[in-house]
C-alpha cells in the first residue's frame, strides 16, 4: 500500500460534460417560416389548400392555429438543414430578387441556431394583386 501514488485531477473552468443536442425539423421550420415572412414582397405561405383553410380558421376566430410552420417543411440530419418553403409574392416583384433574398434571410437565420444550411427550395405559389382578399364563402 506504500506504493499507491496519489493522482491529482486538474479540473478546467471551461469543461463542458458531453452529449448530444438535437434540432427538431419543426424548430426549423418556425425559425424559416419567420425569416421568410419578413422578406420584402413575401406576401404569404403555402399552397392554395393550405391559404383556404388558414381563411376558414380566420373566420372562426382561430387565425394563429397553423400558422407558425404553414408553407414550410424542413428536414435536419447531422446537423445540416434542407428546407423547402411555399409562398406567394407581391405583385410587381421580381421573383428572382425575391427569392435570393428569402434564401438568405431563411439561411443566415436557421445557421444562427448552430445548423448548417444546405438548400433553401422555393416555390411561388401565386402572386398577391394587392386588392383586398376574396372573402371565404
Amino acid at each position: 500500500m506504500g506504493d499507491e501514488a496519489t493522482q491529482e485531477l486538474s479540473v478546467t473552468p471551461d469543461a463542458v460534460p458531453g452529449g448530444t443536442t438535437l434540432v427538431s425539423d419543426e424548430v426549423v421550420e418556425k425559425i424559416a417560416v419567420a425569416a421568410a415572412r419578413s422578406v420584402p414582397g413575401v406576401v404569404e405561405l403555402g399552397g392554395d389548400v393550405a391559404r383556404f383553410f388558414n381563411a376558414v380558421l380566420d373566420k372562426v376566430g382561430l387565425d394563429q392555429v397553423g400558422d407558425a410552420r404553414r408553407g414550410c417543411s424542413a428536414h435536419v440530419t447531422n446537423g445540416a438543414a434542407v428546407v423547402n418553403l411555399v409562398i406567394v409574392i407581391e405583385a410587381g416583384r421580381a421573383v428572382p430578387q425575391v427569392t435570393a433574398e428569402v434564401r438568405a434571410q431563411v439561411a443566415g437565420a436557421v445557421e444562427a441556431y448552430g445548423l448548417r444550411v444546405d438548400e433553401v427550395n422555393i416555390r411561388v405559389d401565386d402572386v398577391a394583386l394587392g386588392g383586398p382578399a376574396a372573402p371565404v364563402a
